[in-house]
């Protein structure tokens, strides 16, 4: 129990460590916590610094779901250990004890975590948000409905319980989190993909 603890912390703390503002610093790019949508994620990256520094941190909020994952499940950790600090990385992305718990969003970090879980179901959940990102062009309608499908992949698969467990917890928290961006949604105010602050 000590043990899954401390491993839940240290992926709450790689987590916290936000891709974005350290990104923008480094490209001396103004803060994306105070510019565009006010959001440290790949997306408003995009739109304040163009798409080598959305790339940028793209992987970086990709890699910290997935390699704490990875490493446990590569030391023989249990799906309800994997699960666990799988959901810890997400939400110290979403709350960084290093950054104010200003954070993100969490699509990045969450495709990185369902990724270690089930490559099928990461498979099946980019092409949900591939499909509606061509369509309707919104990156924020993109992420959530490919969360609320991941779940189902991952119970199609017959993957095990606490990940599907875990996958709820992580898409009810995008969904909390982008209330903004619902709202925008429904009055016709979202920024599309691509389109500048």
């Amino acid at each position: 129990m000590v043990i899954a603890v401390l491993l839940m912390l240290l992926a709450y703390l790689f987590g916290s460590v936000s891709s974005a503002v350290l990104v923008c610093r480094a490209l001396r790019l103004p803060d994306p916590r105070t510019s565009g949508s006010l959001n440290p994620g790949a997306t408003n990256v995009l739109r304040i610094g163009g798409r080598p520094a959305a790339a940028m941190t793209l992987a970086g909020d990709f890699l910290k779901g997935v390699l704490p994952v990875s490493l446990v499940l590569g030391f023989g950790g249990t799906p309800v250990l994997a699960a666990a600090v799988g959901v810890a990385a997400f939400l110290g992305h979403l709350f960084p004890v290093f950054f104010g718990f200003r954070g993100g969003k969490g699509i990045a970090t969450g495709l990185g975590v369902l990724l270690a879980w089930s490559w099928t179901a990461f498979l099946g959940t980019v092409g949900v948000w591939l499909l509606v990102a061509l369509v309707f062009r919104y990156s924020s309608l993109a992420g959530m409905s490919s969360f609320v499908a991941a779940s189902i992949w991952l119970l199609v698969l017959g993957e095990p319980l606490p990940m599907i467990a875990g996958m709820l917890i992580i898409a009810a928290a995008t969904l909390w989190r982008h209330q903004g961006n619902i709202r925008n949604l429904l009055d016709g105010t979202e920024k599309k993909l691509g389109e500048r602050s």
